[in-house]
C-alpha cells in the first residue's frame, strides 16, 4: 500500500499521473473505517462531473450502525465512480483497497494534496483513536 495516501478522516487516494500530466486520484474507504462501520447498507455515490473540495463531503455511506460522510481527498472533477457499488457494498468490505474503489477525481488543485497522510502516519493515527 506505499502508493496510497490517507486522510485523516479514513479515505485512500491512490494518486496517478495521467500521459498529459493530469492528476487523477481514486478514493475509496480505508479498511478501519469499514471495520467500524460494521455491516454496510447503502451508499450515495458522487456524480460524474461533481466539482468536489478536499476534506469536504462528496457522498455518504451508511451502515446499520451509523450514516458517514465520504469526503474527498482532493480538490477536482469527479470523472467516474464505481456504479457497480450502488447494487452491491460486498466489494468495499472484501477489497477496500481495489474493488472497493468509490470514485476517480481529475485534480485541478495540486496543493490539495500536501495534507495526505503516509500508511504509516495514518496507522499511527488510527492507534491513537483506538
Amino acid at each position: 500500500m506505499s502508493n496510497f495516501l490517507f486522510t485523516p478522516t479514513h479515505e485512500w487516494a491512490s494518486v496517478s499521473k495521467e500521459s498529459n500530466g493530469t492528476t487523477i486520484v481514486t478514493m475509496g474507504l480505508t479498511d478501519y473505517a469499514l471495520e467500524l462501520l460494521t455491516d454496510l447498507v447503502f451508499i450515495d455515490l458522487p456524480t460524474v462531473g461533481d466539482a468536489v473540495t478536499a476534506g469536504e463531503q462528496c457522498g455518504e455511506i451508511e451502515s446499520v450502525k451509523a450514516v458517514s460522510g465520504i469526503n474527498s481527498p482532493a480538490t477536482g472533477e469527479i470523472i467516474e465512480v464505481n456504479d457497480e457499488l450502488a447494487d452491491s457494498l460486498d466489494p468495499m468490505t472484501a477489497d477496500p483497497f481495489g474493488a472497493g474503489w468509490i470514485c476517480k477525481i481529475k485534480v485541478t488543485d495540486e496543493a490539495s494534496l500536501s495534507a495526505l497522510m503516509d500508511e504509516a502516519t495514518y496507522r499511527a493515527t488510527c492507534h491513537e483513536e483506538h
